[in-house]
This record gives structure tokens, C-alpha cells and sequence, in this order.
């Protein structure tokens, strides 16, 4: 089956295994990095430290925190595998620009500014928005790599 397999639950969800342990890791713990970008959590760092995944965030409240440490808990009570440190930024959600529609996102393998603005505007055509806000990053609307932290623009 290649580099994917069936995730444990038998969902048919591919899931990478062996090789890269960057992404073995970020497939892992997806779902707290989905779940910082719905609660506005400003997502800063993503990557591989020592055989672990680094993960660095601010969020708009302490119970942001408390939600995305609940996440990661959630998958991995020992999170033996994650070195996370999520702040709270004095003054809440205003500092960050959180918010329906707004915060940040990290590039996945796949995506692109139209699939990322039919997730938080509801409207692939809103993709220049996204870019317009990531100008300092962006030279061309069709070149975005995984692992960019990209500002979403309410």
C-alpha cells in the first residue's frame, strides 16, 4: 500500500507510516493543530526538535489553552512524542485577530489558497484575501509549501 495505511479506527483515512517521522507526527496530532485554528490559537512553530514535534501557539484565552491541551491529552494522555508550549497573549482574542474566519493556518501537502478559503470563508474565490494578507510571504497566489504559517484575515 505504499507509504499509507488504514487508520487504526478502520475509517479507510490514510495515515503515513514508516519514513518521514515529521509527518508521521503532524498526521498524529492534526487534530489539536485543526482545533488551534478554529479556536484562533495563532499557530507559530510546527516542526521536529530531537524526534518530537515541536508545537508553539498563542492563544486568544486560557480556555483556548485548556481546550487544546483537553485535544492533545485526548489523543495521547503521555504525549511522550510532543514538545508543545501554548501562551496566552495579554488582552485575548483581539491580539491575535481570532476569530470566525480569521487566525492563522498551516500549509498541508494538497492544499491551496482557493481549498483554504473554501474553509474559512465558505468561498474559494476569496482566495486573494489570504493572499493579500500574506504578501510578505507570497509571491505568487498558486506557490504555497506545507508547514507555511499563513495569516487568515477575518
Amino acid at each position: 500500500m505504499g507509504l499509507f495505511g488504514k487508520d487504526k479506527a478502520g475509517t479507510g483515512t490514510a495515515t503515513p507510516t514508516g519514513g518521514d517521522p515529521l509527518a508521521v507526527l503532524r498526521h498524529k496530532y492534526d487534530p489539536v493543530v485543526r482545533l488551534m485554528h478554529q479556536l484562533g490559537v495563532q499557530v507559530q512553530t510546527v516542526d521536529l526538535e530531537g524526534g518530537k514535534l515541536r508545537l508553539r501557539g498563542q492563544a486568544p484565552s486560557e480556555d483556548a489553552k485548556n481546550k487544546v491541551w483537553d485535544q492533545i491529552k485526548a489523543i495521547d494522555p503521555t504525549y511522550s512524542d510532543l514538545n508543545a508550549q501554548i501562551t496566552v497573549v495579554a488582552g485575548g482574542g483581539a491580539a491575535t485577530g481570532a476569530g470566525a474566519g480569521g487566525g492563522s493556518y498551516t500549509v498541508q501537502k494538497g492544499d491551496t489558497l482557493s481549498k483554504i478559503s473554501k474553509q474559512y470563508y465558505g468561498d474559494p474565490n476569496q482566495y486573494n484575501r489570504i493572499f493579500e494578507a500574506n504578501r510578505d510571504q507570497l509571491k505568487d497566489p498558486d506557490k504555497i509549501f506545507p508547514g507555511q504559517v499563513l495569516k487568515i484575515p477575518r
